[in-house]
């Protein structure tokens, strides 16, 4: 008894049901985190200077490209769950069973942030450094998504911060043990094991907390601030991949979320280095949206025009006054006549 009291109790169910309607912990906990990742990145881009509520628009192309780039790399990093003999590939589809790939979210996402970053007229690289805190804190309150769904866990552990997890059962349908219930909490035979979602939770925040300092410090711009967030996020995620007993394709003996954080750390560290080579932060009239309320800044003006410098000089130049000597002379009065 005292070995159980001194382990991590998982719930019972990931799922709820009002009625008709399924409660699912997964995707509470996504939809949570997109509303702190926005909040956040709306206050810190106003902070530089942005237009208010350009997060919210810029979120309306991101997040719906940001989910499907992550069910997109779930589904090609692990084809075997949908596409072998005995399973449903139109579970592919369904998301709310789990299974985003972060990097696939952050690809697209990127994508469709583009799309709404040059409607706006403003840099990518700055939206990403606003909103780079606010995206790893929404990962980890996504992996408490995971400690509900009693997936990605590690080996088994006799530390005291051990995972007890348990047999579930759903009588509708047993081969969907996701959406079924732990009826007498009996625990699997690996139980306790290592929380690794746990892990992998306060490690974003520390990142999140990294990325704060360095960024109020150095006055990071031009995307270094999100470059640090891939850096630090990678550093952790490696490690803790490589604890974790969920089934997973390999290369080279290492899974594949490894050699991805590894090549996305190398490519992380070589942009936070070049990107230092631009100079200092953007300056704030560059980030207000150039469908603002109000006169737009002429310098954000400017970005937004594709029309020659040198043409824009002379237009806005003044025009050159006229010599004396080519003024038109006032008409004289004609000279009166004595006709008498």
């Amino acid at each position: 008894m005292s070995a159980y009291l001194a382990t991590i109790p998982s719930p019972d169910r990931g799922v709820w049901h009002l009625g008709p309607i399924p409660l699912r912990a997964y995707a509470l906990c996504i939809i949570a985190g997109i509303i702190v990742a926005i909040w956040w990145g709306e206050r810190r881009w106003a902070a530089r200077g942005g237009t208010k509520g350009t997060v919210i628009d810029i979120a309306v192309f991101a997040v719906p490209f940001g989910l499907v780039g992550g069910r997109l790399y779930h589904v090609i990093t692990d084809p075997e769950l949908y596409f072998t003999e005995g399973k449903n590939p139109w579970n592919a589809f369904a998301i709310w069973d789990g299974g985003l790939g972060i990097w696939g979210a952050i690809a697209l996402g990127a994508v469709g942030a583009l799309i709404a970053c040059r409607r706006k007229g403003i840099p990518l690289p700055a939206m990403a450094d606003a909103i780079a805190p606010g995206i790893v804190v929404a990962q980890a309150i996504g992996r408490i998504g995971n400690y509900f769904n009693q997936e990605l866990y590690g080996a088994h552990t006799d530390l005291p911060w051990g995972l007890e997890v348990y047999q579930r059962f759903n009588p509708e349908d047993p081969d969907n043990l996701l959406n079924g219930v732990a009826t007498g909490h009996i625990p699997l035979p690996e139980s306790p094991v290592h929380p690794t979602f746990l892990y992998e939770l306060i490690w974003n925040l520390l990142v999140a907390l990294l990325v704060v300092w360095a960024d109020r410090k150095f006055k990071l711009g031009h995307g270094r601030a999100f470059a640090l967030y891939v850096a630090g996020y990678t550093v952790g995620r490696g490690w803790i991949e490589m604890m974790r007993t969920d089934t997973a394709n390999h290369i080279l003996g290492l899974r594949v979320n490894v050699w991805t954080s590894i090549l996305l750390f190398a490519a992380a560290v070589v942009y936070f280095v070049l990107a230092a080579k631009r100079g200092p932060r953007e300056l704030p009239e560059t980030l207000v949206s150039k469908d603002a309320p109000g006169p737009v800044p002429e310098s954000a003006s400017r970005l937004d025009s594709d029309e020659p410098e040198h043409a824009k000089v002379a237009a806005e130049a003044p025009a050159p006054e006229k010599p004396a000597s080519e003024e038109t002379p006032a008409a004289e009065e004609p000279k009166k006549t004595d006709e008498s």
